[in-house]
């Protein structure tokens, strides 16, 4: 499928950048013409995994995000959200609901919403190399008559 456009945006792992690369992708799938709901999925998407990183990949330190957005030609996006942090031992273990490894106030729930909210979503992990997280949403065309 041919890309169409595409940006990447780096940044360190601050929780005020969590609303910065939600608002950013949002923005760029704008050109596709989605609904406002469209909108909040890729938002909420978006929001959960840059927090995973904020929050799991630097737990004690800051370090550096990467958010990579393309459009493709059958009005899909992919957003892929990276970091260079701590990884995750066992991606499958850790994308089941309610599972967490961070503290009592987490949900586990990340994965899982993403999962809903997205059409598609990809992890991959290496333990102290950092974690990628994919996901893809096709965008319907809206019904003009």
């Amino acid at each position: 499928m041919k890309v169409t456009n595409y940006i990447k945006i780096e940044f360190p792992s601050r929780s005020a950048n969590e609303a910065l690369s939600r608002n950013v992708a949002a923005c760029f799938a704008a050109q596709l013409d989605p609904t406002l709901e469209e909108l909040g999925d890729i938002k909420t998407a978006v929001s959960e995994a840059v927090t995973n990183s904020i929050v799991h990949a630097y737990p004690n330190d800051v370090g550096r995000i990467c958010m990579k957005c393309r459009l493709f030609e059958d009005r899909s996006i992919e957003i892929s959200i990276r970091d260079w942090g701590k990884g995750i031992a066992d991606v499958e273990k850790a994308m089941e609901p309610l599972f967490t490894t961070g503290d009592d106030d987490r949900s586990g729930m990340g994965f899982s919403i993403m999962e809903s909210f997205m059409d598609h979503l990809k992890v991959k992990s290496q333990e102290n190399k950092g974690t990628t997280v994919t996901m893809k949403k096709k965008i319907e065309r809206k019904n003009l008559s």
